[in-house]
């Protein structure tokens, strides 16, 4: 059973539960289910059938959901785009993943017509989302509607080891991999949710992640299908409008990035609402300030971490019970996964001690899609390594120390620095380069660029962070910048990343 069959079988049992509200929109689990049988069908007429990989660029939205959906109940395999990324950066996971069906939001029909040259997706499987559809792109909601509303025949050979998505994360490496996630990894993901929230078919998620996210997919939105409740999701809250749809939708759960919550405090007043109705507060997939839990305390809400990675969805979790008292804890390891802390030659620490996170069980990752060696340098003996460095206290809750691995999360996306580094590169007057993340009051973290230019070169910082636009997403751009005669270099000619990111903080460099 897909993840697919779940929205179907739910339309039978309670065909007249709320199960989106997207914007403006409302549709039941029946209306849901019949939608999601026309676009199967459609798909189906169009040649897509299990293995192949089909691209979504969408904001949040009702027909993301659909999409996902159908896609699952006929095994192709869904290919989340990022739509934050750069033409280039689009074009490569495109290329790469081998996509021959793209949707897009008509926000990004520019973008896509300007890739068409350069991408696999066939003439034909160009399907837009919205009014302003282009001359060679199929309209989804007027070819959606002309199919039949029943359920597709035919039988199902989807196993749980099947491929459902490949979701692509930056890599040290500088180019994208793409992690293949498993229907079977979707479904013990969303057990795991189902218990650390404590969903009923009564719960009201308000979804505020994007859907080309681990935590905005399988994080939050599957489990609450799986549950039969409803999700209210829209192309971008504010702030405000967040508080608003809590009070007026008594909204139960959300889970949203510490920057957001960050966001609520600097620009809402909360006693001005009733919230009342919340019973569950997450955030993780960041750094979350101390002092952004404390505020929300004192205010009498108490917001959970959790932790994970794409590659393992959620991995540890706090209970709500002990979020006040293990304030800064990530919590503990999810129930149907094994979680450890080990030292470099692969031993438990004890507790107090810091060791790297390791990661066993149903919810891996199969593997980095045409990737066998980074796949064999990630799972190693059945325990997938995460890079991320913790520590555990006498009663098992853990707390993240540091990255072992360089990335940093900005605003709640990823950031590796090599791949920034590898655009600087390419500039004829830098000799070498180096990106960290430092502190941000509204973003958590933001990039700090380090350059050292070639003998007789000269270089503003507004010319240093303006090089990158274009190239790279907005939000993996450096804020700030500073040059270096050398870089620190290890022994093995390995930056010493901590210790630029340390004398920065220390005012020990020389900043422009």
């Amino acid at each position: 059973m897909t993840i697919g069959d779940w929205v179907i079988k739910w339309g039978a049992i309670q065909p007249q539960k709320m199960a989106i509200i997207s914007e403006d929109s409302v549709l039941t689990y029946s209306e849901l289910s019949r939608r999601v049988n026309q676009l199967t069908r459609l798909l189906h007429e169009k040649g897509t059938k299990k293995g192949d990989r089909v691209a979504v660029l969408l904001y949040n939205s009702k027909e993301y959901i659909e999409i996902v959906l159908a896609l699952s109940i006929l095994g192709a395999i869904l290919v989340p785009l990022n739509f934050r990324l750069s033409g280039s950066e689009l074009e490569f996971i495109l290329r790469d993943s081998e996509s021959d069906t793209l949707f897009y939001g008509e926000e990004f029909k520019d973008v896509v017509k300007a890739l068409k040259p350069n991408i696999p997706v066939m003439e034909g499987n160009y399907i837009c989302v919205g009014r302003m559809v282009s001359s060679w792109a199929i309209n989804y909601e007027k070819t959606v509607k002309e199919e039949s509303p029943e359920e597709p025949d035919g039988e199902r050979t989807i196993d749980g080891e099947d491929p459902q998505i490949i979701m692509y994360t930056s890599g040290t490496t500088g180019l994208p991999k793409g992690a293949i996630l498993s229907h079977r990894k979707t479904f013990y993901n969303v057990l795991n949710a189902n218990i650390y929230y404590g969903l009923t078919s009564e719960d009201i998620f308000l979804l505020t992640r994007a859907l080309f996210h681990s935590g905005g997919l399988l994080v939050s939105a599957a489990p609450m299908l799986y549950k039969g409740g409803t999700i209210i999701l829209k192309k971008r809250f504010r702030p405000q409008e967040i508080l608003e749809t809590i009070e007026r939708q008594r909204v139960t759960v959300i889970e949203a990035a510490a920057t957001i919550f960050n966001f609520i405090l600097q620009q809402c007043d909360l006693e001005k609402y009733d919230l009342s109705s919340l019973r569950c507060c997450i955030t993780g997939g960041e750094r979350v300030p101390r002092s952004l839990l404390e505020e929300y305390l004192k205010r009498g809400i108490i917001i959970s971490q959790i932790y994970g990675q794409t590659e393992t969805s959620t991995l540890s979790w706090l209970p709500m019970r002990e979020a006040k008292r293990k304030l800064g804890s990530v919590g503990i390891p999810v129930f149907h996964g094994n979680v450890k802390i080990v030292n470099k030659e692969g031993n438990e620490v004890k507790p107090g001690e810091v060791g790297e996170i390791i990661v066993s069980g149903p919810i891996l990752m199969t593997g980095y899609w045409r990737r066998p060696q980074q796949t064999e340098e990630t799972i190693r003996d059945g325990w997938l390594h995460t890079g991320d460095l913790a520590k555990k206290d006498e009663e098992g809750f853990l707390y993240i120390v540091d990255r072992e691995k360089d990335m940093f999360i900005s605003g709640g996306e990823n950031v590796y620095p090599a791949e920034v580094e590898k655009i600087y590169l390419e500039n004829p007057k830098i000799l070498d380069v180096a990106v960290v993340g430092i502190p941000d009051e509204k973003w958590g973290e933001v990039g700090m660029v380090f350059i050292v230019m070639k003998n007789g070169e000269e270089m503003t910082e507004e010319e240093a962070l303006r090089f990158c636009e274009g190239k790279i997403a907005k939000y993996k751009i450096p804020k700030h910048g500073a040059f270096l005669t050398e870089l620190p270099m290890t022994a093995s000619q390995k930056i010493k990343r901590h210790k630029l990111r340390e004398d920065y903080l220390n005012q020990q460099c020389e900043t422009i």
